[in-house]
């Protein structure tokens, strides 16, 4: 998969955040890009996270689902949703992956959706 990586400067309005805004270490900050810093390290740990998946997986375990890559992905989303629908209705610890780990895989494959849709998933 090619290298898709862009500039970790954020890319977003420079407008405070009225009333500040808790940051990843505890601190509290009004300034600009507060918000926008805690967005590019949530991208930044995306990115890490598929990419590494990428490595073990390869591409061919979503190119070449049965059904083709977009139904292989609807499988993937269906099975983390009803993970997560379980998760949050029983409301008890997971044992094996967190509701983040949820989360991310999900935001993940709507990104390989993407690629897919874009022709830019290897096959």
């Amino acid at each position: 998969m090619a290298d898709y990586r862009t500039s970790k400067e954020p890319r977003f309005d420079s407008k405070p955040i009225p009333g500040g805004r808790k940051l990843a270490d505890g601190s509290v900050t009004d300034t600009p890009y507060s918000f926008p810093i805690e967005v590019a390290s949530v991208f930044d740990e995306l990115q890490e996270l598929l990419l590494s998946k990428h490595k073990d997986y390869g591409p061919k375990n979503i190119s070449q689902s049965p059904g083709g890559p977009l139904n292989g992905l609807r499988v993937r989303l269906w099975d983390k949703l009803a993970r997560l629908n379980n998760l949050a209705d029983k409301n008890t610890k997971p044992q094996h992956e967190s509701l983040e780990d949820t989360f991310k895989d999900m935001a993940n494959y709507a990104i390989i959706g993407l690629l897919v849709l874009r022709d830019k998933w290897d096959r």
